[in-house]
C-alpha cells in the first residue's frame, strides 16, 4: 500500500517523503557510423569501445562496407564522440539506398567511395559547401538548385523562355 501511495504522489509532484526522483528514460535508438578500419585489431579496438558505453545493447560491424550499428540506450552524439576517442576517423552514417533517393546519380548524392546500393543522403542536386555556421546557415535560408535557370531557359511557362523549340 505504501509503494501505491509513494508512486501517485510521485505523479502528482510530491516528493514522497524519500526524495526520489524520477528519471527521463532514453529511447532504444540504433546509431550507424561509418570508421575506417582497416584490420581485425581495428575492429576490435572499436568494439571493445564502444560495447563498454553503459546503455549499449549491441554492436555490429562490417569491416568490408566501414559501418558500426550500435543498438542501445544511448544519444548518437555520445557514441560519435566514443568511437572517435579510438582514434579513428568516424562519422554519422552519410548513406542511403538506392531506393530512398528519387535520382541517385545527381551531383551531391552519387558517391563513388559508398558501399554497393548505396548513394549520399543528400537532397539532390542541391550544393552542398563548407564553411562557417553563419555561412551554412544563410545557405539553408537561400537553397536552390544551381541550374535551374538553364532548365527554365526552355520550360514553356516561362514567358522568357527560348521559343526556337
Amino acid at each position: 500500500m505504501g509503494g501505491t501511495l509513494e508512486y501517485l504522489s510521485g505523479l502528482l509532484g510530491g516528493s514522497g517523503g524519500h526524495g526520489h526522483e524520477m528519471k527521463k528514460r532514453k529511447q532504444l535508438q540504433t546509431v550507424e557510423l561509418k570508421v575506417r578500419m582497416d584490420c581485425e585489431g581495428c575492429e576490435l579496438k572499436v568494439r571493445s569501445a564502444l560495447s563498454s558505453m553503459k546503455g549499449v545493447e549491441s554492436v555490429e560491424i562490417n569491416r568490408k562496407q566501414q559501418k558500426v550499428t550500435v543498438v542501445g540506450y544511448v544519444e548518437a552524439s555520445k557514441v560519435l564522440k566514443k568511437a572517435q576517442s579510438t582514434g579513428k576517423k568516424a562519422e554519422m552514417w552519410p548513406y542511403v539506398p538506392y531506393s530512398l533517393v528519387s535520382q541517385p546519380y545527381v551531383a551531391g548524392t552519387y558517391d563513388k567511395r559508398a558501399p554497393p546500393g548505396y548513394v549520399r543522403s543528400a537532397e539532390p542536386g542541391y550544393v552542398v559547401t563548407a564553411g562557417s555556421q553563419q555561412q551554412q546557415q544563410q545557405q539553408q535560408q537561400v537553397v536552390g538548385r544551381p541550374h535551374d535557370h538553364l532548365t527554365d531557359m526552355f520550360n514553356d511557362e516561362n514567358p522568357n523562355s527560348c521559343s526556337v523549340m
